[in-house]
């Protein structure tokens, strides 16, 4: 009998089928396959919290199948990610397949390779129940807050909301953010800057910056004129030369967060994409047989740690060694430490073979695969490099009693500079401030040496207000106010932006009225909800569970004692108050009534609607033209235009989403109701008519294959049609809905043949 492992992605099966033998038959769960109920709570409060899971509707063929196979099975193996989800998946699986304590085996590994799989296989261990019941209580914890208050926001503010625990909180975040901004008043300033010629002939510019006595602003034009009328046709000296050395350090390889934060900055990638191409990195992608095969290229991408293990840092020094010089690594390895209160279970994310450079997989792997394992491969393969050697250099120049500054450095060794340089925080400077400059071209000047005047330039500016958040700056917030934790980042955003309490105004993060006032509902209603301290604590709580430092009832108890009191005291005082619901308003005109059209939330998204409603009931879709400049547009949010017109009015024609799957529409309607489904050519001639065979979408959002001429050609099929033909008929062969399987259709013809593939397909 083979041996089962089970995990819950095809693609991290098919990587790992390729390094176990015959004797080893690995299937995928595809996530999840018990949760919590979506039709009711699910928790019974009063009897220690205790959780009535189910199996997720449309697994159960799913869950039959893979218990078919673990009875057959010799050993069973659970190789789930290995973290706290990953762990209760792995319980989930073995008591909705009834697979006894004695055959069930975990193992982790944090990193998809041969020798790391082969090596877990070896080790197994027992499922970790602290693990599980951490995952456990956060769940339970957040089907409580999210049953309990999102009733409460239909009753108040609007039908269809729905309140998350997390996300309560970074939507308030955002919300202040956006409160910082509309109360911000900008301080004028003035900069006056001078440019001097030195004996060569070499000009250069130099900002003012005070006096002997320190730093002095210039608040207004006459602060300005007042140095300017000092030192125009003056005479400059150099006042002072500070020259020195400094060694610039390499930053630590990744965590989960800084990954986020820096391939937001670099790459401008929002942070679900960074998680998604990350997890298909660590699961293993084709990189050619030159290279090896299937590989999983980065070591387990959900992790607070920045340790390596010593055969990394090995595998590194003898890289940077061949490939840059023995002067190019340090003599002892780095080492960084992990921040207090971070989970340390697995190492920082790096690349799984530290000789598969970047550009030797990248004609196998997509665009974004190769940006973001660039991007890991060099932060890793720097953090273990020399620090860069710098000379800096900072001159003060003294005119008329007055002090201009300017200051730089250039680079003498450049160490980890060579591949990689962290990206600077987006913390805006002042524009009276003197920040360093690179590489900058001062002549050779000595103290007390004249130095020529040509002339000056001066500025008025006005302060900025705080910048908007992004995915990168809300991260880096978020870890450091310990809210969440980093594997969960990417979720949080993603669902405040769905649920429309934030919305992207390019990369910026702005909280819609929506938000604006749910989050002033919460913070009046449910303030430990939305505190930052209590939300971190919480998180805490959640950790010392894993630890095995208290229970799950202990710390759902403590939080349901406070949060029953919270709920009762505020449905009694909305009782007695009226919320003003904001409306979002639009510039389409009603031509019904004169109106300006406001937005509106259907069962199948926004929609422009009359403000008078009942007695105007005038709607239209929200299109934005094409010739609208969509620059600033996030893609989610850009309407997809078909390129045939209306067959009625000649008009556009928009994508919808609808209760039977996704088709087109007049952008007209309802004055025109012409609507088109939704097709897809497959490349396949019909075998009545030799027109297009087309994919369609039909009830329940079933997928099946019809001539593109219907209903003058009748031909369709549940199953796929294919190029090929059958060696017995000729006729054309079709592959077997949900099945590896080709068939023959034709009448009197029995022939079918398995079809080989790489890895399980479910």
């Amino acid at each position: 009998m083979a041996n089962l492992v089970i995990v819950e992605s095809p693609s991290k099966a098919a990587t790992i089928k390729g390094y176990l033998g015959s004797n080893y038959k690995v299937v995928a769960s595809k996530g999840h396959v018990r949760d919590l109920p979506k039709s009711k709570l699910g928790v019974d409060v009063e009897n220690n919290f205790e959780a009535h899971y189910i199996n997720i509707r449309g697994k159960g063929d799913l869950i039959k199948e893979i218990k078919k196979e673990a009875k057959a099975a010799n050993k069973i193996f659970l190789a789930t990610d290995p973290d706290r989800e990953g762990e209760a998946i792995s319980w989930h699986l073995a008591t909705a397949l009834g697979i006894p304590p004695e055959k069930t085996l975990r193992v982790t590994f944090n990193e998809i390779t041969k020798t790391a799989v082969k090596t877990a296989i070896k080790e197994p261990r027992a499922i970790d129940m602290d693990l599980v019941n951490s995952q456990q209580a956060r769940r339970i914890l957040d089907r409580i807050v999210g049953y309990k208050l999102s009733p409460f926001l239909w009753k108040y503010v609007r039908s269809g909301l729905s309140a998350g625990r997390v996300q309560s909180v970074a939507t308030r975040i955002i919300v202040e953010r956006e409160e910082e901004i509309r109360a911000f008043v900008p301080v004028e300033y003035w900069t006056v800057d001078a440019t001097l010629c030195a004996d060569n002939g070499q000009e250069f510019t130099v900002r003012f910056y005070g006096d002997k006595n320190g730093k002095i602003k210039l608040n207004c034009e006459e602060d300005a004129m007042r140095v300017v009328r000092a030192v125009n046709g003056g005479d400059f000296k150099v006042s002072s030369v500070r020259k020195s050395k400094k060694k610039k350090l390499p930053a630590p390889p990744f965590t989960t967060s800084t990954m986020q934060q820096e391939a937001s900055k670099k790459l401008g990638f929002q942070s679900q994409r960074i998680m998604r191409i990350a997890q298909e990195l660590y699961e293993g992608v084709n990189v050619g047989q030159e290279n090896g095969g299937i590989q999983g290229l980065i070591t387990y991408m959900r992790t607070d740690s920045q340790r390596v293990s010593a055969q990394a840092q090995a595998e590194a020094r003898d890289y940077i060694g061949s490939k840059y010089g023995d002067k190019y690594y340090p003599k002892t390895a780095r080492s960084y430490k992990t921040k207090a209160g971070a989970q340390d279970a697995h190492e920082a994310i790096r690349p799984a073979r530290i000789d598969l450079e970047p550009a030797m997989i990248k004609k196998y792997v997509t665009s974004d695969q190769f940006k973001l394992y660039k991007l890991i491969w060099e932060r890793f393969i720097a953090s273990q490099m020399e620090s860069a050697v710098l000379s800096t250099v900072t001159a003060d120049f003294e005119s008329a009693g007055y002090i201009f500054r300017t200051s730089g450095y250039t680079v003498d060794f450049q160490g980890y500079m060579a591949v990689y340089e962290e990206s600077e925080d987006d913390t805006r400077r002042a524009a009276d401030e003197v920040s360093e400059q690179k590489n900058i071209r001062l002549p050779d000047v000595k103290e007390g040496q004249s130095i020529g005047f040509v002339g000056t330039d001066s500025a008025k500016h006005f302060t900025e207000p705080p910048a908007r958040y992004n995915d990168a700056s809300l991260i880096k917030f978020l870890e450091e106010k310990g809210i969440g934790r980093p594997s969960t980042f990417a979720t949080i955003i993603t669902t405040i932006i769905t649920r429309n309490y934030v919305k992207r105004e390019g990369k910026a993060l702005v909280p819609t009225p929506t938000g604006e006032l749910t989050n002033k509902l919460m913070k009046e209603s449910f303030p430990d909800i939305v505190d930052y301290a209590f939300t971190a604590q919480m998180e805490d709580n959640l950790d010392r569970i894993e630890n095995g430092g208290t229970t799950v009832n202990d710390v759902l108890s403590g939080f349901w004692q406070g949060f029953e009191v919270e709920l009762n005291a505020a449905n009694e005082k909305m009782q007695s108050e009226e919320l003003e619901i904001p409306v979002e308003e639009t510039d389409i005109i009603c031509d019904k009534c004169g109106s300006k059209m406001i937005v509106k939330n259907g069962r199948y998204g926004k929609f422009a609607a009359c403000p008078n409603y009942p007695q105007c009931r005038n709607t239209k879709p929200l299109v934005k033209p094409k010739d609208t400049d969509e620059e600033n547009v996030s893609e989610e949010k850009k309407p997809i235009i078909a390129d045939f017109k209306c067959e009625k009015c000649g008009s556009d024609m928009v994508q919808r989403s609808g209760r039977f799957g996704t088709f087109f529409a007049c952008v007209r309607y309802p004055e025109c109701d012409f609507t088109k489904q939704k097709t897809r050519d497959i490349g396949v001639a019909c075998p009545k008519c030799a027109s297009k065979i087309v994919m369609k979408t039909g009830r329940n959002r079933t997928v099946f294959y019809s001539c593109e001429r219907y209903p003058e050609c009748d031909f369709s099929s549940w199953d796929l049609p294919t190029n090929e033909k059958c060696p017995d008929c000729g006729e054309m062969l079709y592959r077997k809905k949900g099945q590896a399987m080709l068939v023959c259709k034709a009448k009197g013809c029995s022939f079918k043949k398995p079809i080989e593939t790489s890895g399980d397909e479910q």
